[in-house]
């Protein structure tokens, strides 16, 4: 198993981390603990050092299941990971107890890398107000954590905010192949690297959108290499970045498990034929982006509340990936107020749109298109 050394903090962690937040299920909704156990086993047999986990992962059951599962190693075999729910606390005082509650559920006495959970502007000034960095920062003086940090999912500009605010260990922000321009994206990483901060990469395969195509798309692939999984090169796409350090993969079979390991066994950077197939699988998929909205939000807000940006947000990673998974948790999380469907055609938004987007006719097309489960795969 490949490794990367942080150099600003001496770590040494698994290029490949393992991130506990996609566990296979019983029918009741619980983590299958047989199985899932026997994936961590096997992850840790074959050099895995980095164990992902948070606080609501599964329900609140991750950091738990976890913590049985690891307290039958060494505990300087691997490090931990796990995330402080800033949104939850109310004061710094509730920080200290939620931590305290973190590694009772761990069953550890620290966590490796502790992180500030999904920051984003709300969140940040909300770590802020309530003075949350200076408790965490005694922990760490004390020993109970090791290397602090944040994982980021919001616009460059308050990434930059963040990550200029203090002295990092390290931090963590979603990258693929398709994300370069979003969130922080390709310019996060270039800040990141530029200040020395470690970065750690969550959402490399975007929840498995990445990991297989039409078959005609999947054989570009396979040309290369018949061996290689379609989600090897999102890995490796990643892993090709200097200053990534720990790629994270929420691995829910064995199956996945066996073939990550295999891709960082040893890992090999992308080649130039390699990266000319990525460049027009990319090209492909966002060329079935179904209007041109770029977020600029001048269409808000709708006098009936829906939400325009998001909807075709939706609508266009719907209409890219063909996969009903890719947009399941932003779809039915959306409030029902703020659907295409309560559209009443005032033209509002449209006189103000820069791009000139046929918004009432899309709205439609978004409800219809999501309803109907067109790409249902």
């Amino acid at each position: 198993m490949e490794k990367r050394r942080m150099e600003n903090i001496g770590a040494e962690p698994s290029m490949l981390g393992f991130g506990c937040m996609r566990f296979s299920t019983l029918p009741d909704g619980k983590i299958n603990e047989a199985e899932a156990e026997k994936m961590l086993d096997y992850a840790l047999a074959h050099g895995v050092t980095y164990i992902d986990t948070a606080y609501f992962y599964h329900d609140g059951a991750s950091e738990p299941f976890v913590g049985r599962v690891l307290e039958k190693y060494d505990r300087d075999s691997f490090y931990l990971a796990t995330k402080m729910p800033t949104w939850i606390l109310k004061d710094a005082e509730d920080a200290k107890r939620v931590f305290q509650d973190q590694l009772n559920r761990l069953r550890t006495d620290h966590i490796d890398f502790y992180l500030l959970h999904t920051m984003d502007r709300k969140k940040w000034q909300g770590v802020l107000d309530l003075g949350i960095l200076p408790v965490l920062e005694e922990l760490k003086k004390e020993g109970k954590i090791r290397y602090l940090g944040f994982s980021f999912h919001d616009e460059y500009e308050v990434f930059e905010e963040i990550l200029t605010y203090r002295k990092w260990d390290f931090c963590q922000i979603q990258l693929n192949y398709m994300d370069t321009e979003e969130q922080a994206g390709i310019k996060g990483y270039q800040l990141a690297e530029k200040l020395g901060v470690p970065m750690v990469i969550m959402e490399p395969v975007r929840g498995g959108a990445l990991a297989g195509f039409s078959p005609e798309m999947n054989q570009r692939f396979y040309d290369l290499d018949e061996k290689a999984s379609v989600a090897s090169y999102a890995l490796r796409f990643v892993g090709s970045l200097p200053n990534v350090k720990v790629i994270l993969s929420g691995m829910t079979t064995m199956e996945q498990v066996e073939d990550n390991i295999r891709t960082f066994s040893p890992f090999r950077p992308l080649n130039e034929a390699e990266r000319e197939v990525i460049e027009t699988t990319a090209a492909e998929l966002k060329a079935r982006i179904q209007n041109g909205c770029t977020g600029c939000r001048y269409c808000m807000p709708c006098p009936h509340g829906v939400d325009i940006p998001k909807s075709f947000k939706i609508w266009n990673t719907y209409h890219t990936y063909r996969k009903y998974e890719s947009v399941r948790f932003p779809w039915e999380g959306m409030e029902e107020e703020k659907k295409p469907k309560n559209c009443v055609e005032c033209g509002k938004c449209e006189a103000a749109c820069p791009q000139k987007i046929s918004i009432r006719a899309d709205l439609k097309r978004v409800q219809a298109d999501l309803d109907g489960r067109i790409w249902d795969q």
